[in-house]
């Protein structure tokens, strides 16, 4: 993958269709989540810092499941972007982007995908340089028909949306031409986690994996 962030977010919007956007409450669960989504064919998660073992399970699924991109997601504070790099998080996710948070995430060195909702937070990260962005939360800021809306006068930016997607929704957003991928929180429901039913998350990655 290429050093500089642009390029390397460029091939992560282009990886999978579908970005598993994972909270993990035991740190037991992060590695078999990983395996069942590698398995169904889905090589990237992003774990989201909302838990008390988010770090831990970054590190854990770093260590343990080396084919899988991991990356940290809900970055909201400066801090968080440099111990998502100390625990090994290969990109990062932010749901919003302020001046200092798009600091922090560029001196990880690390691809990320800054947070937008409006027009004006797109204008704002194409002026930083920025064309990869996350369009959080997605289906509550206008879902597809806003995205479709932009394509034309923002055509540089691309989008990898979350928030609210669901299996049956993704396909209008990729068949979109500002759409790389989508997040989805769909493919690791907390029931099936609960009951370890690691075939279940493995079936419903390969679902995902093929609205390539």
């Amino acid at each position: 993958m290429s050093s500089t962030p642009e390029n390397t977010v460029r091939s992560l919007l282009d990886v999978v269709p579908v970005v598993p956007v994972v909270v993990v409450d035991r740190l037991a669960d992060a590695v078999p989540i990983a395996r069942a989504l590698v398995a169904g064919g889905l090589p990237v998660i992003e774990l989201t810092l909302r838990t008390p073992v988010a770090l831990e399970a970054i590190r854990a699924i770093a260590d343990e499941v080396p084919e899988i991109l991991v990356g940290a997601g809900t970055i909201v504070t400066p801090g968080q972007a440099k111990e998502a790099l100390d625990a090994g998080a290969q990109f990062l996710v932010s749901p919003g982007t302020t001046p200092a948070l798009l600091g922090a995430m560029l001196e990880t060195g690390l691809p990320f995908l800054p947070g937008t909702a409006t027009v004006s937070e797109v204008l704002g990260a194409l002026e930083a340089g920025l064309t990869e962005l996350k369009f959080f939360p997605a289906e509550a800021s206008g879902g597809a028909a806003f995205l479709k809306s932009i394509a034309s006068p923002v055509p540089a930016a691309r989008f990898c949306p979350t928030g609210g997607i669901t299996a049956a929704t993704a396909p209008s957003y990729l068949a979109l031409p500002n759409v790389g991928c989508v997040g989805g929180s769909w493919l690791t429901p907390a029931d099936a986690v609960a009951a370890e039913d690691w075939a279940r998350i493995e079936r419903l990655a390969a679902e995902a994996a093929a609205l390539a």
